[in-house]
């Protein structure tokens, strides 16, 4: 006769484990390491410039609260921020809906969908400089693309207009980051597994409905992930938005990253250059930290949850 086992109380952890846990627990020290050395300090290194007054170059002299009064004090400011979230929004709106599809679509298992798949990566593989160089040509009124095919819808100035730069801008980030955010989402479908869309087949449910009913709910924390990268991913938009606009024409595509750069390194300020820097980190955190806690409390959950 076979002896039952003892119950498992829920909660609860076995000896050998706790102590396998702790004499693993070193691992974690090179990466908190390097976590501080390039992470933590260097941001209290910015905090404690934003209080000073510097031009990069000489000595540095403490200045109080006259670097954030002039940042916060100034229009260009909130003007920098709107065009921030503008490009925000408008590049997650792009995103992440052609990021669903194209990952929802690499995930099946056919052998020309991996050959697909890295030819859709190659735009993650090139310069942001490199490619910011490229698209100015390309889109360039004179000699670019609409020039040489003879297409006059292409020929227009692109960067010289407001409305038409910001939307150019929104365009190259999305074709250069979409591939990425497709890798996540290809990986966060093929971990569903294959019986709840076969269930789904045998009730009659179509490819459609699958997808919005099954696809949709599992990648729930996927979406969240993707999402938070996106987003404050984009605070960073700084080499293309240079490299391609400059920040024209006028402030139409003036970032916070960008604003912060003219103001520490073209301006030679580097205390409103500082404060501005704390300022994306701020912003940064707050928008992580609001799409976790619409993610829920515990994004750890199996995504077979509901299911």
């Amino acid at each position: 006769m076979s002896t039952l086992a003892p119950p498992v109380v829920k909660g609860t952890r076995s000896a050998n484990s706790g102590g396998r846990s702790g004499s693993l627990g070193w691992l974690v020290l090179p990466a908190l390491l390097f976590f501080v050395t390039f992470g933590v300090v260097p941001l209290f290194g910015v905090l404690f410039l934003s209080f000073t007054q510097w031009d990069g170059i000489g000595d540095i002299h403490p200045d109080g609260l006259n670097a954030w009064r002039s940042v916060l004090g100034d229009p260009q400011l909130l003007h920098s921020l709107g065009v921030t979230f503008l490009i925000m929004i408008l590049s997650w709106l792009v995103q992440t809906p052609a990021s669903l599809l194209l990952g929802t679509f690499l995930a099946g298992h056919q052998r020309y969908r991996g050959f697909l798949a890295v030819l859709y990566f190659i735009p993650l593989l090139l310069s942001s400089a490199a490619i910011a160089i490229t698209w100015k040509a390309l889109l360039d009124p004179n000699f670019g693309l609409g020039a040489g095919l003879g297409l006059s819808f292409l020929q227009q100035d692109w960067l010289g207009k407001d409305t038409l730069a910001v939307g150019v801008v929104v365009f190259i980030v999305s074709w250069q980051f979409i591939p990425f955010h497709s890798l996540i989402y290809q990986g966060g479908v093929r971990q569903i597994p294959r019986s709840i869309y076969e269930a789904a087949e045998i009730d009659g449910a179509g490819r459609l409905r699958q997808f919005f009913s099954i696809t949709l709910p599992q990648l729930k924390y996927t979406i969240i992930t993707s999402s938070t990268l996106m987003v404050v991913g984009s605070l960073t938009f700084f080499d293309l938005i240079f490299v391609l606009t400059a920040g024209g024409p006028g402030d139409a595509t003036r970032v916070l990253a960008l604003d912060m750069y003219k103001r520490g390194f073209m301006a030679n300020l580097m205390g409103p250059a500082s404060a501005i820097a704390v300022i994306l980190v701020l912003v940064g955190l707050g928008i992580a930290l609001l799409l976790r806690r619409l993610g829920g409390t515990d994004q750890t959950d199996s995504m077979l949850e509901g299911a």
